[in-house]
């Protein structure tokens, strides 16, 4: 079952270390020389740091998170817009891969050593301390080696974690010493993995520190005074070299009057370039984009955008996201969808859109994208820069059409995220690929059965069987290769996937594309630039719309079943309409009997009347109860695919005497009393004293939460008004006490 948690994929918890690795805590003290065995298997101690929890050890998981203000990849200043943050990919694609990154709020920066983020890699182990070594030095503080693994029988490194010199604290040896206590808890740090025996790869980064900076303490610390004329200069791969490294470069963005080249004569483009590894515009479509981005870094501060520029200059791939998408993944990005029609379909706009669903069951967006191809290499591009600008956290759930290359790169960026493919489009495909049998009513009403009805594996794979026997479709290449394919599309198989109502799994319904009705085949780059604010701002009125109908009124109930009661008071008004149907379809159970009994877990099978009049047909459902934990699990999932209980659940609940729901299955998501800010969360409250940013990113987020609560009535906004005043007179007497 899909818990309440916006981020709890449900195999989240760590790897365990492989038996080949040996774990090796540096840099410490008194436990020096200390052997332990576990499970048969060397672990050497150095020192008194080992924390193996987590992820620290988890050598093949991407462990992506960065926390505090781990992303602030945003515009800054327009007039110097020529600042950009390049990543230089160039293990999938020979060196051709250099992504241009606006900058705007950033994280604590050094000059020349930009923040450490998941994903870095470097040609060695030295380079990647050297190089941490380097930014710390720069920022004011100070690190060590708080553990490492090597291979078993021998001294080849596997991994390490490098840690503020702050971090944890003395120990009650160490604390009846004279020495001044320098630890206090940091928990700043990156963590290192080996990847492809040949570069180093950073897994983890926490940038946050509680403690003020010290460059003239830090300059005097072991780390720092370690550092050799290999350590002292930047370390930066070279081009030619299969890494992934950042570093700062000045460019412009686009050629404002070209075709998405940086460096291209005004009526002179090379013929040697690979025209299908850039982006396709039409001339002035670069002007275009830039233009765009411009205006909408002036209105909102946290607009992201990353552009993916080939060797020779040329635009290739975009990624843009405004701060409320990005707030609002917080709340809702537990299932997210990636919409690629227009790319898929060769419209004038190869667009790529990231879209989840909000409290009142509506689209959302999440992110956008222009690519030049559906390569794997393009979708990696993407998909990282889209889960960078989500601070590393991934969806539980991911929903796209069949794609060989986009399943790759899914596989490859959020290894822990459930694929699903998108079922009525797979219905759809199932018609259009098997000719004639498209236009048979009775090849279309079995397949539904099959497809939709099934609610055991045994029941689906044998009538999918029989279909393709009967009508002669056995040896179908793709209809074979679609079924192979099944545990990703067929709802029997998808039992345990949260859905929260994103893929209907009902026959003839289907979510409608976010940009539907708005973006078709000839729509220009110039036309959708037009009309994407508006259609943001009309998607955003119908949001704030519902919200207050849900606030204000009470919707009409139409049972005195004491569960409907209950959820018209918590769910918003269009959620609530959905659960309400299978609160009026109780009447159909009729009958509830007891088929297994294993401790306080209870198995009830309930049989339902379905279809009208006198062809109604009876159905058994398959019902699990926990007593002890008050857990329900029916057969058909209905909680999993749409995120509220079925009328099979509630009538077991009634059968047991309860008359509440129990609180587990009441999501926040759909909640009407759940004040929402979309604001991004920039991190946690520790905010470092000595880094403007930070104070700006805080007193933005803590200010804004003001103007949402002024914003409920009258009465609020006044009370907001004085606050403000107060504040900035109070503010002002410091300022002028420095006078």
């Amino acid at each position: 079952m899909a818990d309440d948690s916006t981020f709890s994929p449900s195999d989240h918890q760590a790897l365990s270390p492989s038996p080949d690795l040996d774990i090796t805590i540096e840099e410490g003290s008194q436990n020096s020389e200390q052997l332990f065995e576990d499970d048969g298997h060397e672990l050497e101690m150095e020192g008194n740091d080992l924390e193996i929890e987590g992820n620290d050890i988890d050598i093949e998981s991407n462990g992506l998170e960065i926390e505090g203000n781990g992303l602030d990849i945003e515009s800054n200043g327009l007039q110097d817009c020529d600042q950009m943050l390049e990543i230089e990919d160039n293990h999938e694609n020979d060196g051709d891969d250099t992504t241009a990154v606006a900058v705007e709020n950033g994280i604590s920066q050094g000059k020349d050593y930009p923040p450490p983020v998941v994903g870095m890699e470097f040609e060695s182990y030295d380079d990647a301390y050297n190089y941490y070594n380097c930014y710390a030095k720069e920022l004011g503080f100070a690190i060590r080696v708080k553990s490492s693994w090597t291979k078993r029988n021998s001294k080849e490194k596997r991994g390490a974690v490098l840690c503020c010199n702050c971090e944890g604290f003395k120990t009650i040896k160490e604390a009846n010493s004279r020495r001044k206590e320098t630890r206090t808890g940091c928990l700043a740090m990156i963590r290192l993995r080996l990847v492809e025996s040949n570069r180093w790869r950073v897994d983890e980064v926490k940038l946050e520190h509680n403690h003020l900076f010290d460059h003239e303490r830090a300059q005097n610390c072991k780390s720092h005074k370690k550092m050799d004329a290999v350590a002292k200069r930047k370390v930066e791969p070279a081009v030619d070299v299969e890494v992934r490294t950042i570093k700062l470069y000045r460019t412009p963005v686009v050629d404002p009057v070209g075709y998405g080249s940086s460096n291209s004569l005004e009526g002179e483009i090379s013929d040697n370039v690979d025209r299908s590894k850039r982006l396709k515009l039409k001339k002035g479509d670069s002007q275009i984009i830039y233009n765009y981005f411009s205006r909408i870094q002036l209105a909102n501060p946290n607009f992201v955008y990353l552009m993916d520029l080939n060797d020779e200059g040329y635009l290739r791939n975009v990624f843009w996201i405004d701060s409320r998408s990005r707030a609002a993944y917080g709340y809702f990005g537990d299932v997210v969808k990636i919409d690629t029609t227009c790319l898929s379909n060769k419209y004038e706009i190869p667009l790529v859109a990231f879209v989840g669903v909000n409290h009142h069951g509506q689209s959302i967006l999440l992110g956008c994208g222009l690519l030049a191809d559906d390569t794997f290499e393009t979708y990696v591009w993407l998909f990282r820069a889209w889960l960078t600008c989500m601070s590393g956290r991934p969806p539980q759930t991911i929903i796209t059409d069949q794609c060989r290359a986009m399943q790759g790169a899914i596989s490859e960026v959020f290894p822990r995220a459930h694929h699903r493919l998108h079922l009525s489009h797979i219905m759809q495909s199932i018609l259009e690929n098997l000719g004639e049998l498209q236009e048979s009513g009775v090849f279309q009403m079995i397949l539904s059965r099959i497809v939709y009805d099934s609610l055991k594996v045994d029941e689906f794979e044998m009538g999918w069987d029989d279909m393709i026997r009967r009508f002669g479709i056995v040896d179908h290449a793709w209809l074979r290769s679609l079924y192979e394919e099944r545990e990703r599309w067929a709802p029997v198989y998808l039992k345990d996937t949260f859905f929260a109502g994103m893929c209907s799994f009902q026959s003839g319904e289907s979510m409608s594309s976010f940009f539907d009705g708005y973006v078709h085949k000839q729509t220009s780059l110039e036309e959708f630039f037009d009309m994407y604010e508006l259609i943001l701002q009309k998607k955003h009125k119908r949001e704030a719309l519902d919200d207050l109908e849900s606030g204000d009124s009470d919707p009409m109930l139409k049972t005195r079943c004491y569960y409907e009661i209950q959820l018209s008071k918590l769910y918003t008004n269009s959620i609530f309409r959905r659960f309400q149907d299978e609160v009026v379809m109780l009447t159909s159970c009729f009958s509830i009997t007891q088929v297994n009994a294993n401790g306080p877990v209870i198995t009830y099978m309930i049989k339902e009347r379905e279809g009208e009049g006198d062809q109604r047909d009876m159905r058994n459902f398959e019902v699990m109860y926990d007593k002890a934990g008050m857990e329900i699990r029916c057969i058909c999932s209905c909680f999993n695919f749409n995120g509220y209980l079925c009328r099979h659940g509630l009538y077991v609940l009634n059968y047991n005497g309860l008359e509440e729901i129990p609180f587990q299955y009441i999501l926040s998501r759909w909640r009407k009393d759940f004040k929402r800010l979309y604001i991004p969360d920039l991190g946690s409250n520790n905010v470092d004293i000595t880094n403007p940013v930070q104070w700006f990113d805080h007193l933005y987020r803590r200010s804004m939460q003001v103007v949402e609560e002024g914003m409920r009535s009258q009465d609020h906004y006044m009370v907001a008004w004085q606050a403000f005043k107060e504040s900035l007179n109070k503010v002002r007497l410091v300022a002028d006490k420095h006078v």
